[in-house]
């Protein structure tokens, strides 16, 4: 089996190497250089350990990242209002793990040169897709407008929020919504941890509000808070200063911090009518979007590509039909509309529409994590519940236990 990536990003970068490790030969087609080095997103849930675990990487994650502690509900003065509690010693073998996404794309770029399944052809630039009965392709448009077919027996579209092999399939229909609010994504240094803050803090305020999450062993800090959306990029850029000062623990003027990126951002969640349409499936942003507060992008997106790769390697081994294809449609979006969207805006809401004198009040969520200080029976369900984003594909391989036509919809 070959087959054709578009997006050398992590999810399609993952993807590749899932399916290089079961000799399935993939092209990883991308339009830049290089990876992007941008830090962006930071933190893998234990869904998402799993699958780094699987594509042969966790142990250069780890080396290279670190677990991190308490996670904790603020008011903007400091003050907690609930807290997940933990140590790097609690956090066990596929606990939480934190590296800028550059990093790991670096990671899993080491990985993938290394491995003689992958090939990864930078500079080509997809202008649209396509399918017959027994392959799929992309189409490649070089600067001076020659056009190459890559084909391949099936395609994957991992190339990002504005994925063209998502707009070739649906044009600009992308269901969903873009929030009224826009973010803005800091990278400082700033030794927040000794100002009182844990290493992953969620600051609830009406128009202050932001998350604070230490992303390096060094004392870097992702700092993301929101901001006027009729703001231009320059007057985020100005502002920012006043931000900082208002809102970060000791009230620092510029010269108190080194700051490393601003970069303002308009929120959406959003999820595909279909991540299938016969050979050619979208997984990761390019299947759908959530706003970042609840940590469940990129664990969503390598969770997609955890799946799609037991998917296809059923298909390759005979072990599952091509309409394994379809379940994953399915169950992925499911898992959007049931677990990643509720997550991502239910904590978007919580920290940017809260009385934080009244949270735990009116919210069960933050009611229940003040609970789980003192009761083990409730902090294990919640720590079951963190896998609740997964699914296991290998159930529909034939032979396996509770397959059924029905269920493949065959």
């Amino acid at each position: 089996m070959h087959i054709i990536a578009v997006g050398a990003g992590p999810s399609g970068l993952c993807l590749a190497l899932l399916l290089g490790k079961a000799g399935i030969k993939t092209t990883l087609l991308d339009t830049g250089s290089t990876i992007d080095d941008r830090p962006r997103a930071a933190h893998y849930a234990p869904s998402a350990i799993r699958v780094l675990r699987a594509a042969g990487v966790l142990e250069d994650v780890r080396r290279l990242g670190f677990l991190p502690g308490n996670m904790t509900w603020r008011k903007i003065d400091g003050t907690p209002i609930a807290s997940i509690k933990d140590t790097a010693e609690t956090r066990g073998p596929e606990g939480l793990t934190v590296l800028p996404l550059n990093l790991l794309g670096k990671v899993l770029l080491d990985h993938a040169e290394k491995n003689t399944n992958i090939t990864i052809k930078w500079n080509h630039n997809v202008v649209g897709v396509g399918q017959d009965d027994t392959s799929a392709w992309a189409i490649v448009r070089a600067e001076d407008g020659t056009e190459t077919k890559y084909s391949g027996d099936y395609l994957s579209g991992c190339d990002g929020a504005n994925s063209q092999v998502r707009k070739s399939l649906f044009g600009e229909s992308f269901p969903g919504k873009t929030w009224d609010a826009q973010i803005v994504a800091t990278n400082v240094y700033y030794p927040l941890d000794k100002l009182g803050l844990d290493e992953i803090n969620n600051i609830i305020h009406p128009t202050d509000y932001y998350m604070a999450a230490k992303i390096t062993r060094d004392g870097l800090w992702r700092v993301s808070y929101g901001e006027d959306p009729n703001l231009s990029h320059a007057e985020v850029v100005a502002h920012q200063p006043a931000k900082f000062a208002r809102m970060l623990p000791g009230n620092p003027k510029p010269e108190d911090y080194k700051l490393t990126n601003v970069g303002p951002y308009r929120i959406h969640q959003r999820c595909a009518d279909k991540m299938t349409v016969g050979r050619i499936t979208l997984a990761a942003d390019a299947a759908h979007l959530c706003n970042p507060f609840g940590g469940m992008g990129l664990t969503g997106g390598l969770v997609d590509v955890g799946d799609l790769a037991d998917c296809l390697v059923g298909i390759d081994q005979g072990l599952a039909e091509p309409q394994i294809l379809e379940k994953y449609c399915e169950i992925r979006r499911q898992k959007w509309r049931d677990v990643i969207d509720p997550i991502s805006s239910g904590n978007f809401i919580r920290v940017s529409a809260t009385d934080p004198e009244r949270a735990r009040e009116v919210d069960p969520f933050l009611e229940m994590v003040k609970k789980m200080e003192t009761d083990a029976v409730l902090r294990k369900e919640f720590d079951d519940s963190v896998y609740d984003i997964c699914h296991d594909f290998k159930q529909y391989y034939k032979g396996a236990q509770r397959v059924t036509a029905n269920e493949l919809k065959l």
